[in-house]
């Protein structure tokens, strides 16, 4: 697109205020429906090198920017879930790498520290396993997710999390030890080890019924 004319050649309805504009054939960006008129885009007729700049290099990464802003004051993202947002809100790619550059170097999103905040806030509801896959979702890496538990949990905490999830779960169940027979027990066995209640802490929870 550098080296050849810029031909506006399809307007789309992106949503009820927003446009996707289409260049040369292929996707650009998004305005507003008044921007449209602001930069004299029409289907057929060019794009000015000068307008292409205005809205390319101001216009929207000032707005990506401050969509980012926006989302985080409500709550905190990963870096993809901002990507992501980003994407949904169809910025070019180019201008969401800079607005979440821009973010992370205010440090504004950290998937580390997020990591660390979602296994508190959820630690003493999920294991381990659940919150694992739960930030691989999100996002956040995998050494950073085994880095964050390193430093959220305390010498001992996470085994005895899992004990009081697994008991937990069993009360739930209306598990009564000395009323289960054999098969009530292999049931149990796997209903924790789907709940993401690592081996260990099964034979744990369960000693003395059941030599697994």
């Amino acid at each position: 697109m550098m080296n050849e004319e810029r031909i506006v050649t399809d307007i789309r309805e992106f949503s009820k205020q927003k446009y996707s504009i289409y260049v040369n054939e292929e996707f650009a960006f998004v305005l507003y429906r008044g921007e449209l008129s602001a930069y004299g885009l029409k289907v057929g007729k060019p794009l000015g090198e000068k307008e292409y700049h205005q809205i390319y290099g101001e216009l929207l990464p000032k707005r990506a920017k401050k969509r980012c802003l926006n989302l985080l004051k409500s709550r905190a993202y990963t870096e993809k879930g901002l990507r992501n947002k980003l994407r949904e809100g169809g910025y070019p790619p180019d201008i969401i790498e800079e607005a979440i550059g821009y973010v992370k170097s205010f440090h504004y999103i950290d998937d580390y520290d997020y990591a660390c905040q979602y296994i508190r806030c959820h630690k003493e509801g999920k294991s381990r396993k659940r919150i694992e896959e739960k930030l691989r979702e999100k996002g956040v890496p995998k050494e950073l997710v085994e880095q964050a538990f390193l430093d959220t949990y305390e010498s001992g905490e996470e085994e005895q999390l899992m004990l009081r999830q697994a008991q937990h779960y069993l009360e739930k169940k209306g598990y009564v030890p000395d009323s289960c027979d054999w098969k009530e027990k292999q049931k149990l066995y796997g209903f924790l080890l789907r709940k993401g209640i690592p081996t260990r802490v099964i034979r744990r929870v369960l000693e003395g019924i059941e030599d697994y």
